[in-house]
C-alpha cells in the first residue's frame, strides 16, 4: 500500500515537471540585447547627430578657454628718437588658493623667490582660500621669476602660474619725470603725458583659445582668436640733451641758493614746441614714488607765481603799439618813491629822470606804473589776454593751471599800478615763457605744443612787428653792465630778457622774506631761436634777486645749448649791446 502511494507522487511530480523552455529564453535574451543595441544605437545617434552642437559647446565651456595676449605700451620718445618710456615683457604670478599645497616647504620656497614675508603670503592665501584666482606678485623681476619656476619644478607645486605683461621703463629717470609722467600697476597712465596721451599709449590685447584640463593647466593651444594690436608710439618736443642741460643747472641753482624748489622752460620760438621742461624737486618714476612737498607735481605747468617785473615789458609793449610813448620819451622817477592814496610804490633807488628804455633796463616800478596809467585799465588787462594769462596755453597737459588775470572793471588806481610790475595776477613758468616768446617772434603768438610738430603754426599776431623788435632791443639793455641781468650774458650771443623778484603771497598778504626770484630771455637777439623761462622759489642762500639767483640758469644752460643746435652767434664784436635811452634824461 504504501509503494503504491509513492509511485503515485513521483507520478504527480513527474507530471508537474517539464524540460526548460531554451528558445524563450534564447528569445528573451535577444530582445534584451536588441533594446540594449538599440538604446546604445539610438543614445549615440542623438549625441554623435542630433545634439552634437550642444555637447560641443558644454565641452568647450568646461575645457576650452579665450586667454588674452597682452599688448605692449607704445613708446615715448624725445624729438631726436630717444626712448623716454618703453615697455618690458615681465611676469606675473597667479595663484590658485584652492588648489595650491600650503605646506610649510612649499610656502618658504615662495616666499623666498618672490622676496615676500611669509606672514603676509600665508594671510594672503587664508583670507582668499575660496578663490580659484588670485594674483600673488604683478610684474615681477626675470631673476624673481626664474627662481619661482625652480622652486615649483623642484617641489612639484600644484596652483601656480605665470602670467605675460609689460612694465614700464623710463631710461631717463627724473630727469623727464614730470613731463612723461607714469602708469600704474594695470598700466594705466597716472600723470603727464602717460596720462594725457593714455589712449593714444595703449594697445588692444589679443586673445587665444587653448585647451584647459580639470585643473585649469593649459593642456594645448587650439588657436589665435586676434592678434594683439600695441599702442601707438609718441614722440614728444623735449630735446633730452636741453632736458638734461636745464635740469642739472636748475637743480644746481636750487641747492646752491637753499630754495624749495623751482621751474624752467625753454620753447622753440618758431614752433611754439617745449624743448625742455623741468623742476625741483623731482622724483624716480622707476622706483618708489615720493609725492612729498609735491614731487610728482609738474610745478612749471601747475602751479602759478605772481611774475613781478617780468611782466614790465609787456606794458611798455602795449604803450608802443598805441603810440603813447616812444623808447626815448622821458619818465621822471624822481624821487623813487610814488604815492597811491594810502599805499607807496617804491624803487630800490632813486633813479631820477629814464627814458622808457631806461625803465626796462633799471626796472623801475615809478616809471613802468606811469606808462600804464597813461593807457586805460582795459588796454593792459586786453595785452595781457592776448599773452594768453589768465586762460590755459593749450598743451593738453593734465591739472594746467590757467592762473589769475583780474578783470580791469574791478580795478582801483593803486591796482593798476601793481598789475603793471606783476603784483596781482599769476602765470605759470609755462605762461611766461609763452609770453616772451610773443616778443621773439616778431610780435606772434603760437599755441604751446608738447608735441612735435611738423610744420610750424601760423599763430596770433599780438604786437606789430616793430613794437617787437624795439622791445627787444630793450630787453638787451637788461643783460648788459648796466642792467638788471647782466649774469645772464652769453659770450658771442645778444641775448635779451627781463628779471623779476617777487614776494611770495600767502594767506592774508605777503610774506615778508619769502621770495620767488625769476628770469626770462632769449638768444641771439639778431633773429630769436630760444626762450627760457627761470623760477627759483624761496632762495634763502643769502641772495633772492632774479638777476643773480634765475639769470645764471639761463646762462650756464645757454652756453652748451646754442652749441647743441648748432646757433651761429651774433655778437660780432665785443663789448656791450646799444644801449640807447639807458643814460639819464636832462
Amino acid at each position: 500500500m504504501a509503494s503504491l502511494k509513492t509511485i503515485s507522487t513521483r507520478q504527480r511530480v513527474a507530471r508537474r515537471w517539464s524540460p526548460p523552455d531554451f528558445g524563450r529564453r534564447r528569445r528573451l535574451v535577444l530582445a534584451v540585447l536588441t533594446a540594449a543595441l538599440i538604446a546604445v544605437t539610438g543614445g549615440a545617434f542623438l549625441r554623435q547627430i542630433w545634439e552634437t552642437d550642444f555637447l560641443q559647446d558644454q565641452g568647450d565651456r568646461r575645457y576650452l578657454r579665450e586667454v588674452a595676449i597682452p599688448a605692449h605700451r607704445g613708446m615715448v620718445l624725445d624729438r631726436n628718437g630717444e626712448p623716454l618710456a618703453v615697455s618690458t615683457p615681465v611676469d606675473t604670478v597667479i595663484a590658485n588658493p584652492k588648489q595650491l599645497e600650503r605646506t610649510r616647504d612649499n610656502l618658504a620656497a615662495i616666499s623666498k623667490a618672490l622676496g615676500m614675508p611669509l606672514d603676509e603670503l600665508r594671510e594672503q592665501l587664508e583670507e582668499k582660500s575660496e578663490k580659484s584666482f588670485i594674483y600673488l606678485r604683478r610684474r615681477i623681476t626675470p631673476d624673481r621669476s626664474d627662481r619661482l619656476m625652480e622652486a615649483v619644478q623642484r617641489l612639484d607645486i600644484k596652483g601656480l602660474e605665470m602670467q605675460r605683461e609689460y612694465r614700464r621703463f623710463y631710461p631717463s629717470g627724473e630727469l623727464t619725470a614730470h613731463v612723461v609722467g607714469f602708469t600704474d600697476i594695470d598700466d594705466a597712465g597716472q600723470e603727464g603725458v602717460e596720462r594725457s596721451y593714455n589712449e593714444w599709449l595703449t594697445g588692444t590685447p589679443g586673445a587665444r583659445r587653448v585647451l584647459k584640463d580639470g585643473k585649469n593647466r593649459v593642456v594645448k593651444d587650439v588657436e589665435n582668436v586676434r592678434a594683439p594690436k600695441p599702442g601707438r608710439d609718441l614722440v614728444l618736443s623735449i630735446d633730452r640733451r636741453l632736458q638734461f642741460l636745464a635740469y642739472r643747472e636748475l637743480k644746481a641753482a636750487v641747492e646752491k641758493n637753499k630754495a624749495l624748489g623751482g621751474s624752467a622752460v625753454i620753447l622753440d620760438v618758431n614752433t611754439g614746441e617745449v624743448l625742455a621742461m623741468v623742476n625741483q624737486p623731482s622724483y624716480n618714476p622707476n622706483g618708489r614714488r615720493d609725492n612729498r612737498r609735491g614731487r610728482m607735481r609738474n610745478r612749471a605747468i601747475t602751479d602759478v607765481m605772481e611774475p613781478g617785473s617780468t611782466v614790465k615789458p609787456f606794458v611798455v609793449a602795449a604803450a608802443l603799439e598805441k603810440r603813447v610813448v616812444t623808447p626815448t620819451t622821458p619818465i621822471n622817477t624822481s624821487p623813487g618813491v610814488l604815492q597811491v592814496g594810502q599805499y607807496t610804490v617804491r624803487d630800490v633807488h632813486n633813479y631820477g629822470g629814464l627814458n622808457v628804455t631806461g625803465v626796462i633796463t633799471k626796472s623801475s616800478n615809478i616809471g613802468v606804473t606811469k606808462i600804464a596809467w597813461m593807457m586805460p585799465a582795459e588796454e593792459l588787462y586786453q595785452t595781457y589776454r592776448r599773452l594768453g594769462f589768465g586762460q590755459l596755453t593749450g598743451s593738453g597737459f593734465p591739472a594746467e593751471s590757467a592762473g589769475q588775470l583780474p578783470h580791469f572793471k574791478g580795478w582801483n588806481r593803486f591796482e593798476h599800478a601793481t598789475l603793471s610790475f606783476g603784483y596781482g595776477l599769476s602765470v605759470s613758468t609755462l605762461q611766461l615763457a609763452q609770453a616772451y616768446a610773443v616778443l621773439a617772434a616778431d610780435g606772434v603768438k603760437r599755441p604751446i605744443s608738447l608735441i612735435k610738430v611738423d610744420q610750424p603754426p601760423e599763430g596770433e599776431r599780438v604786437f606789430s612787428v616793430a613794437t617787437a623788435r624795439a622791445m627787444r632791443a630793450m630787453l638787451e639793455t637788461v643783460v648788459s653792465s648796466v642792467g638788471t641781468a647782466k649774469d645772464a650774458a652769453v659770450k658771442g650771443y645778444r641775448v635779451g630778457g627781463k628779471t623779476g623778484t617777487a614776494k611770495k603771497a600767502v594767506a592774508g598778504g605777503y610774506a615778508s622774506r619769502k621770495y620767488q626770484s625769476v628770469f626770462a630771455g632769449m638768444l641771439p637777439l639778431s633773429n630769436p631761436r630760444l626762450v627760457m623761462a627761470v623760477m627759483i622759489d624761496e632762495p634763502s642762500g643769502g641772495v633772492y634777486y632774479g638777476g643773480k639767483v634765475a639769470a645764471p640758469v639761463f646762462a650756464s644752460v645757454m652756453v652748451d645749448a646754442v652749441r647743441l643746435l648748432n646757433i651761429p652767434p651774433d655778437q660780432v664784436e665785443e663789448g656791450s649791446p646799444r644801449l640807447a635811452g639807458v643814460e639819464p634824461t636832462r
